[in-house]
C-alpha cells in the first residue's frame, strides 16, 4: 500500500476566489523532503479541504501552474451552497488561516543527504487551507499517516462524485 501524504500563501476574496502558493521548488519542508520541479502531474481539479478532512471539502482547485519556483493554484470556495466555506472564506481573510498543505502519493524519490527526499514524482490528490503552515517558503504542513488515507481517499471520492453530477 502506498502512502498519501500531506504537505505545502494565501488570498481570498468575497466571491470566495481564492489563490495560494502550494508549494516552493528546491528547499526542503521541515521533515527535509524537496519536490523537484516537474515531479507534478497538473490535474484538471482537485478538492479543497479543510484542514485535511475528509469531511470538510469546502471548494474546489482548478488552476495549476510551476511559476518560475513556485506551484501557484487558483480555485473557489463554495460560499454560496456550504455555511462551511463562508466559515473558511473568514478565517482566511481574517489571516487565522494562513497556510496550505497538499495531500499526494509519491511515485518516485529518492534519499537525500541530511534527512528527507528529493521527491521526483507525485500523484496530487488534494489541496487543504490549514492554520499551522510547516513549509518556510510556502507555508506547508504535513500529516503522514494511514488512517489519514482512507478517510481522504473516501472524501475525495465522494467529492469527485459530486462534481462529475454536476
Amino acid at each position: 500500500m502506498q502512502r498519501l501524504e500531506v504537505k505545502s500563501a494565501l488570498g481570498v476574496d468575497d466571491t470566495g476566489a481564492i489563490t495560494g502558493k502550494a508549494w516552493v521548488f528546491g528547499t526542503p519542508d521541515r521533515m527535509g523532503d524537496i519536490i523537484e520541479k516537474g515531479a507534478f502531474v497538473l490535474p484538471t481539479q482537485l478538492p479543497i479541504l479543510f484542514a485535511h478532512d475528509p469531511a470538510e471539502p469546502v471548494g474546489v482547485w482548478d488552476q495549476f501552474a510551476e511559476a518560475g519556483n513556485d506551484f501557484q493554484v487558483k480555485g473557489r470556495l463554495l460560499i454560496d451552497d456550504l455555511p462551511r466555506a463562508r466559515e473558511v472564506r473568514a478565517l482566511v481573510q481574517a489571516k487565522a488561516i494562513t497556510g496550505l498543505s497538499i495531500g499526494y502519493s509519491v511515485k518516485q524519490a529518492t534519499g537525500r543527504k541530511g534527512g528527507g527526499r528529493i521527491i521526483k514524482s507525485l500523484e496530487l490528490v488534494e489541496i487543504s487551507l490549514v492554520t499551522i503552515p510547516m513549509h518556510p517558503g510556502a507555508r506547508v504542513t504535513s500529516a503522514k499517516s494511514a488512517s489519514e488515507l482512507f478517510a481522504i481517499a473516501e472524501a475525495i471520492n465522494r467529492t469527485a462524485a459530486a462534481f462529475r453530477t454536476n
